[in-house]
């Protein structure tokens, strides 16, 4: 990728440049919001997303007063160079009504086009225990209990090991959904967030590294 300096940034005649904000883990959009040249190097100094309020016309920490801050993995600029990208990793949610994401609202969803993600299974499954349905396997599996969920995980593992053994891949997929699905249900009852397993693997890595290069 190409490294360049903030002359490249073309701010708009209001001195500002939308900065599009992804998280890391997830890569879902989660907000827009705008950068003048003071912020933009106030974000890329201090490693938080700081932007600059139209309405308030100040500079503004994200999360300063909610403790929802917003670490910055990563800023990008698109080809025309009036665009910003910023990937974060979040403290908390980053829209002020509590979602995890400001473009919580559906607007239009294409036929079959609508995207699997880890974190839409995970609400999915939290929305069965929060408000539960009649007739729902998982609902069924939240009202006995940690035990109960625990049995299946150790059952979906012993079911992957077997075909794993047999060598069948299809069947091996097939006992790994399971797995997953009911991993999922353990973390919902665990209250463990999909990222707090994403930041654990993230940590391994860089530890990884860090012995392979000898550090």
């Amino acid at each position: 990728m190409e490294t360049i300096d903030i002359s490249a940034v073309k701010f708009d005649e209001k001195g500002l440049v939308p900065c599009v904000v992804q998280d890391y883990y997830s890569k879902e959009v989660v907000m827009l919001a705008y950068m003048n040249e003071e912020s933009l190097r106030r974000t890329m100094e201090t490693g938080l997303t700081t932007f600059y309020s139209r309405s308030r016309q100040e500079l503004w920490t994200k999360g300063a007063t909610s403790g929802n801050l917003q670490h910055v993995v990563e800023l990008r600029l698109d080809c025309d160079g009036d665009a910003i990208v910023a990937e974060v990793k979040k403290d908390g949610p980053a829209c002020h009504t509590g979602n995890e994401s400001c473009f919580y609202r559906e607007l239009f969803v294409g036929k079959d086009m609508k995207p699997f993600s880890v974190e839409g299974l995970y609400e999915l499954i939290k929305g069965r225990k929060t408000e539960p349905k009649e007739g729902s396997y998982t609902t069924y599996l939240f009202n006995r209990g940690i035990d109960k969920i625990l049995k299946k995980v150790g059952e979906e593992c012993t079911e992957v090991i077997i075909e794993g053994k047999a060598g069948n891949k299809q069947a091996a997929i097939y006992e790994l959904a399971d797995l997953y699905y009911h991993a999922l249900v353990m973390m919902v009852e665990m209250d463990i967030l999909p990222k707090d397993v994403f930041e654990e693997l993230a940590n391994r890595h860089v530890l990884d590294k860090k012995i392979k290069q000898g550090g």
